[in-house]
């Protein structure tokens, strides 16, 4: 069956930022579909809550379509979203309190947390074989210490990068930084990282 909205969802991203600026709902909802999961999976690794998650996703969307004019064009709509997204995550942590950061246990195994497209919380062949559950869970305890120990900022990056896949460019304009700051961020994370999984038994 044709989608009733045409050529709204074939437009690009630009396109319907143009259409949103004229008040357009369809594209406004359209650029809501095409946001919202990349979003959320950033904002719930910034705040380690699902419904902390929501809200700062909700508050993103509300800034972004209210501030549609000061889009430039200049970096992609979805990293100039992202970018208010991740803000507004930070000043809803600030609000609150500051929570750890998403436990990989809290992740589905496709990668999605509460609220998102995951479909099973376990893989089958964690629960077929118990051993093996036991060397992921350690794994996961790793990472996630060595996620704790990074600064926010160091952090973020990393969030821009593995969860919402940007970029080094387009994290560079999310963030306000130079791309030289992205790769030495990533860089540092990932030895952080290495030298946690050294600790595991079992690892190459």
């Amino acid at each position: 069956m044709p989608d009733p909205r045409g050529g709204v969802v074939e437009a690009p991203d630009e396109a319907l930022v143009e259409l949103a600026r004229a008040g357009d709902p369809e594209a406004r909802e359209e650029l809501f579909r095409r946001g919202r999961e990349v979003a959320y999976r950033v904002a719930y690794r910034l705040l380690g809550n699902s419904e902390d998650a929501m809200d700062a996703v909700q508050d993103g969307f509300i800034k972004a379509f209210r501030n549609l004019d000061a889009f430039d064009g200049r970096s992609a709509f979805r990293t100039w979203l992202l970018r208010i997204v991740t803000n507004a995550s930070h000043d809803l942590g600030r609000r609150k309190g500051r929570r750890p950061a998403l436990r990989l246990t809290d992740l589905d195994a496709d990668g999605a947390g509460p609220g998102g497209s995951g479909t099973s919380a376990v893989e089958p062949s964690v629960e077929d074989d118990p051993a093996r559950g036991l060397h992921l869970a350690d794994l996961r305890r790793a990472i996630d210490a060595a996620l704790a120990r990074l600064s926010p900022a160091i952090r973020e990056t990393f969030v821009l990068f593995a969860e919402a896949e940007l970029s080094y460019k387009e994290i560079a304009e999310a963030q306000g930084v130079p791309i030289g700051t992205v790769m030495s961020r990533l860089h540092y994370a990932r030895q952080k990282l290495q030298a946690a999984l050294e600790g595991v038994e079992g690892l190459p």
